[in-house]
């Protein structure tokens, strides 16, 4: 018993340090994400667009844009969504692994867009890398459905 006692005590120990490294690391990489969706709520293309690498790609409605398509056609009608339509996203799951984590959430969505009615649930996930630069957006997949009505 003792034996086991101090081979815990010293995975504790060692375990310790990568558990605080980690909880940083998705620290970072949940900052990131954050700052996406702030820079589009408040209509800052610009910031939001530092935050995504340059080979990033977007996935949505069964699309593939790259990030000059996503920048030039998709992000001036997903600021304009934001500004117009409420939505509430659960917590953020964040999982890193080495120099990759990706995040996932889901958001429900109410409002009126360009003469819509949008009641809808959605998903969300972002691939990102650690560079020199720190964490970037390397992809994102949207999909959303109507939300049924309660029986």
């Amino acid at each position: 018993m003792r034996i086991h006692f101090c081979v815990l005590s010293v995975f504790m120990a060692l375990a310790a340090p990568a558990a605080a490294q980690s909880t940083k690391e998705e620290a970072a990489v949940r900052m990131v994400v954050d700052a996406f969706h702030a820079a589009l709520t408040a209509g800052d293309a610009a910031k939001a667009m530092t935050l995504v690498a340059s080979d990033a790609l977007f996935l949505e409605a069964g699309g593939v844009e790259t990030r000059a398509q996503y920048e030039k056609d998709h992000l001036p009608g997903d600021i304009d969504f934001e500004k117009n339509v409420s939505i509430k996203r659960s917590p953020i799951r964040v999982v890193v692994v080495d120099n990759a984590a990706w995040t996932t959430c889901t958001s429900e969505f109410l409002g009126t867009y360009q003469g819509r009615q949008i009641d809808s649930a959605g998903t969300e996930l972002m691939v990102l890398s650690r560079g020199a630069q720190g964490w970037q957006i390397r992809a994102v997949h949207w999909s959303s459905r109507p939300r049924r009505p309660a029986k």
